[in-house]
């Protein structure tokens, strides 16, 4: 295994284990009329999708559990070595990776835009709850170990086929 790719498993994994804490925890604390209310980023998919919000809930719960659960999921796997997988899966696994990355900030972009429509009436008080430092973490590492990782691992070198071909 390449030492780049030793690294990018180890951050992947730190992240894969701070990522519960980002989607539990509360994200947003909420205090309207004395009322004070906190939301994680799953009880918020829960109740979006409660609601009759489909489509917005099914876009936090892709953008914010699937894909980033998925990239790093991918990211671990195929910096151990694949597990298996034959060189093409793992390429094309790797674009999906890049793919999907794109996609990863439209969380963050939501929470946002939710701060700023609450924040237009003075009597709401809305701050960041513990999740948003550790969903921050996630993010940062999941950027580190997508920068850690050498794709030039997932394709045989010139040495490995012809010791295959020679097999053959």
């Amino acid at each position: 295994m390449l030492r780049s790719n030793s690294r990018t498993a180890a951050v992947a994994l730190a992240a894969l284990i701070l990522y519960p804490l980002a989607v539990t925890l509360p994200m947003l604390e909420i205090e309207q009329f004395g009322h004070y209310r906190t939301a994680s980023i799953v009880q918020g998919v829960i109740e979006l999708l409660s609601r009759g919000q489909l489509i917005v809930g099914l876009v936090v719960l892709l953008c914010s559990i699937v894909l980033p659960l998925g990239k790093l999921a991918a990211l671990l796997t195929l910096s151990l070595g694949g597990f298996g997988l034959g060189h093409r899966h793992q390429a094309m696994t790797f674009r999906i990776v890049e793919f999907t990355g794109r996609w990863g900030m439209l969380d963050v972009l939501l929470v946002a835009i939710l701060v700023a429509i609450l924040k237009l009436g003075d009597m709401v008080d809305v701050q960041a709850g513990p999740a948003a430092l550790a969903f921050t973490m996630c993010v940062v590492l999941s950027l580190c170990a997508t920068a850690l990782f050498d794709p030039h691992g997932l394709w045989p070198s010139s040495e490995n086929r012809e010791t295959q071909d020679a097999r053959s």
